[in-house]
């Protein structure tokens, strides 16, 4: 197994290397995407899989996070359900989540 030190050098060689395959993975994405015709399928696959990263994201941080984490999720959700918008709801949550951890 091989390690990096954890000097400045390393460290910029991590961010750099954590760069090069976040672009790649993003860029080699949209390459292989504009090659594959949107049918209703795909169209469908891709939704889906949208959800399903949202929802692996989210489901733990409901059981594990804190109370700001809670108050957040708890607060998005409300937001989004009774505007369906969710740059507010996002930003709902934000605030939820710094208030909660400010004053508890």
């Amino acid at each position: 197994m091989t390690s990096i030190e954890t000097t400045t050098l390393g460290i910029l060689a991590i961010i750099l290397v954590m760069t090069l395959v976040t672009l790649a993975t993003r860029f080699g994405g949209a390459f292989l995407m504009a090659r594959v015709p949107l049918s209703r399928r795909v169209e469908s696959f891709i939704n889906a899989m949208a959800s399903s990263v949202l929802i692996a994201i989210v489901v733990p941080m409901a059981f594990a996070g804190d109370l700001g984490a809670k108050a957040a999720l708890l607060t998005t959700a409300v937001i989004m359900v009774a505007t369906g918008r969710s740059l507010p709801a996002i930003g709902a949550g934000f605030v939820a989540a710094a208030l909660v951890r400010q004053f508890l």
